[in-house]
């Protein structure tokens, strides 16, 4: 598969470097390369790539301003000679966190792992079920009978026709397993199963007689998916 990326890198000899890796790997296409996060951020409420390269300081807004001000669907790797943003990185569950100045095997080793991971993604998309990891074991679930997921502190509540699984698994874990044409994620708290909507009432959603919120950082994705129907 190939993989759309930008690099978003405000130094010279860095953002070369990084173009030079990318234009070695033909499993990689560099889309856009950015020397400005503002520039980026622009860039991305209007275009879909699959792979960010980021620095992580930037003038004005920084590598992790950029993250929590955007609703990136795809995968990150932090690029930075600082290793003290790596928890952050982790808390914004970055694919990978590359320490400059990073060897060509190193670069190597991130993008395998996207790789791996948009190519498992794929491959949920084609599947009708998914194994929820619940309690000590891994229990299977039809698509087609998840009504919707709550979040509720650490963990997420799977709602389904028949039963109400517990689970640690994360939204992000969840939005990278199923298709946002199936369960598509409306609010910080809660993603819905688009076939089991009854209607849509300004900024609610009603599923069985429960009203859901659409909260703004969600509305415009969930709108996309609502019109694709």
């Amino acid at each position: 598969m190939k993989i759309n990326c930008i690099i978003i890198e405000d130094e010279p000899l860095a953002l070369k470097r990084a173009k030079g890796f990318i234009e070695t790997l033909p499993f990689l296409n560099l889309v856009a390369a950015f020397n400005s996060s503002i520039e980026a951020l622009s860039f991305l409420t209007k275009n879909h790539v699959d792979l960010l390269f980021l620095d992580i300081n930037m003038d004005r807004l920084s590598g992790i301003q950029l993250l929590e001000n955007i609703n990136f669907q795809g995968k990150v790797i932090i690029t930075t000679a600082y290793d003290k943003y790596a928890l952050k990185g982790y808390e914004l569950n970055v694919s990978d966190y590359l320490l400059k100045p990073y060897t060509f095997e190193r670069f190597v080793k991130a993008v395998n792992k996207v790789h791996a991971q948009l190519e498992e993604k794929e491959t949920s998309k084609q599947s009708n079920f998914l194994f929820i990891k619940t309690e000590n074991r891994l229990e299977k679930v039809d698509l087609e009978d998840i009504i919707y997921i709550e979040g509720m502190r650490d963990y997420r509540r799977v709602h389904t026709s028949n039963t109400k699984i517990m689970s640690l698994q994360t939204f992000t874990e969840f939005e990278r397993l199923i298709s946002p044409s199936v369960l598509v994620r409306v609010h910080k708290s809660y993603m819905v199963a688009i076939h089991k909507i009854e209607s849509i009432e300004k900024n609610r959603i009603r599923i069985n007689d429960l009203l859901i919120p659409i909260s703004n950082s969600y509305r415009a994705s969930f709108f996309e998916q609502i019109d694709k129907i």
